[in-house]
């Protein structure tokens, strides 16, 4: 018998950056956890909070995500979260050690892409990116708009 394929399942989008991969260009990705309160993780199944700001750093072999604001849980009383507090990833000892050797290179850093839930824990997708320059954004779009162009041409042929 097929088992059902809930929401758990297939991994809700809770949250995405979606100007990260505008401004870089994404080298390696990461899936990790995070660690978060009651009030924060019923505020991000709502599809509250923004990555727009954050940044991932490696501090004293831990990783910690900076900048990641999730608004107060409106039903959560008294014992509200802090919307800004720095929250723990949760990665191994060797993607921690990975990270660090790589963001020491010049012009890389860890950036989240998105936040979601998989199998009803809270993970962060984090990625290893280099910063974009002014043009090499104008080349991608140039190339977006080219195959958006071909798509069309190709469409109409068919017809």
């Amino acid at each position: 018998m097929a088992k059902k394929k809930t929401s758990k399942d297939a991994g809700e989008f809770a949250i995405r950056n979606r100007k990260a991969r505008h401004d870089y260009e994404i080298m390696e990705t990461f899936e990790a956890g995070i660690v978060l309160t009651g009030s924060e993780v019923k505020s991000l199944r709502q599809g509250k909070g923004s990555l727009s700001e954050a940044y991932a750093a490696v501090r004293d072999g831990e990783a910690f995500l900076l900048g990641m604001h999730i608004p107060p849980y409106a039903q959560a009383g008294y014992s509200q979260h802090e919307p800004l507090r720095p929250r723990k990833l949760l990665l191994h000892k060797q993607e921690i050690l990975r990270l660090i050797g790589k963001t020491a290179e010049k012009g890389l850093t860890i950036v989240p892409l998105s936040c979601y839930f998989k199998n009803g824990l809270a993970k962060v997708e984090i990625g290893l990116a280099k910063g974009k320059k002014l043009y090499d954004k104008r080349e991608s779009i140039k190339d977006r708009e080219w195959k958006r162009q071909v798509e069309r041409e190709v469409r109409s042929r068919r017809r």
